[in-house]
């Protein structure tokens, strides 16, 4: 676990530059890198046997991909909130609109983590089933902290 520690905290060291001091390319490089250490990290705390790796991690390039949708999703509601915030006040039925749009994309990532826990349980046992969604909520929970810690409230 100390490994998922040390690449946990470059993750996070990673998330803290500030975009405005990025270009596109480097986004990129950066997105490319933290999708490569993701995938050491599952690799490295997941203690796989052969036989379950073959059937894991297939499993796991779907979840990635339907992460990345839901990842689009988020940013466009994290966008559509910016240009709101950006025009002063923001209305009340606009912030309805809002929370209604992220409570919509938390829903579907609900409903995603629990759709794949069959097809986790069909290629692994249950105890590493249950340790991936840990390795995942980790990860998670420190790309959505970097967001909030960036998203001023709203006025």
């Amino acid at each position: 676990m100390k490994h998922l520690q040390v690449v946990l905290f470059a993750l996070v060291a990673m998330l803290a530059i500030p975009a405005a001091a990025q270009t596109a390319s480097d986004m990129q490089i950066l997105a490319q890198k933290l999708k490569a250490d993701k995938k050491l990290v599952v690799a490295a705390n997941m203690q796989l046997t052969e036989d379950e790796a073959k059937g894991f991690w297939p499993v796991y390039d779907a979840y990635q991909k339907d992460l990345g949708s839901l990842n689009k999703q988020l940013v466009g509601v994290i966008k559509n909130y910016a240009d709101a915030y950006n025009k002063g006040a923001v209305a009340d039925d606009t912030a309805k609109k809002l929370m209604n749009d992220f409570l919509a994309v938390e829903d579907r990532e609900l409903k995603m983590k629990r759709s794949y826990v069959p097809r986790l349980e069909k290629v692994i046992p249950g105890v590493k089933v249950a340790r991936y969604l840990q390795i995942e909520n980790k990860i998670r929970a420190i790309f959505k902290y970097e967001l909030a810690a960036q998203i001023p409230l709203v006025e």
